[in-house]
């Protein structure tokens, strides 16, 4: 409760109630002086500062640790991976080499019976009352050959030419010459001296009928072996 004393002269009596009051915030230093409220602000944000490289610091520092692991884990995976690539280009250069070889003996394969083709392709078309002399090597690419023989008559060479023709294996033939001489044998026979020239061509693939080369050689070997039961 609060009193007011009306007399006049009198003194107020203190009040019973509740009263505080704020201490004075000093800043100052030993002597007792007010400090700049600037350098507490520095010296609070150095301090703020220091603690947030100090932070940054370690940070860093464990960054770099971890980064080092990587660093070492990918070099030994660099070299194992070069070690892999070396092995694999020298795979890969053994390769080449035997598609190289293979390609070499299916070139040589290819053309092992390009002249047992073409001389029973020329043998099966020669008629009768003619006959041959000579077969001889004239050129490549493609295979030419010159065919020179005698018939007994100029019908005889047009039949041996149209034989030629017919086979899918020669190209149109090409009559060189042909002349009436008399005969080796007989002088008072004449014969017709002739020569001509045929190329050699592969017919397509779908027009050759293949064998296995060893299907009978396959076939008497399972005949000779014995059964099992026995």
């Amino acid at each position: 409760m609060i009193e007011v004393n009306l007399l006049p002269g009198g003194r107020k009596r203190a009040s019973k109630g509740l009263s505080f009051s704020l201490p004075k915030l000093s800043l100052g230093g030993a002597g007792g002086d007010a400090a700049d409220p600037y350098m507490l602000f520095f010296a609070v944000a150095a301090a703020i500062a220091l603690g947030y490289m100090g932070y940054s610091f370690l940070h860093v520092r464990s960054q770099a640790e971890d980064l080092q692991v990587r660093l070492e884990s990918e070099q030994q995976d660099s070299l194992r991976f070069a070690a892999l690539i070396e092995q694999t280009n020298e795979l890969t250069q053994r390769r080449d080499l035997l598609a190289q070889r293979v390609e070499i003996i299916q070139q040589i394969d290819a053309a092992r019976y390009v002249w047992p083709h073409l001389l029973d392709e020329v043998a099966a078309a020669v008629p009768d009352y003619l006959w041959l002399t000579e077969i001889t090597y004239a050129g490549d690419n493609p295979l030419t050959v010159r065919i020179s023989g005698r018939a007994g008559s100029p019908f005889a060479v047009t039949n041996f030419m149209r034989r030629l023709e017919a086979s899918r294996f020669l190209g149109p033939p090409e009559l060189q010459s042909m002349q009436q001489q008399p005969s080796e044998a007989n002088q008072d026979d004449l014969v017709q001296v002739f020569e001509l020239s045929v190329t050699y061509e592969s017919p397509p693939l779908d027009e050759l009928q293949t064998v296995p080369l060893f299907e009978e050689g396959s076939s008497a070997a399972q005949s000779a072996t014995p059964p099992a039961g026995n």
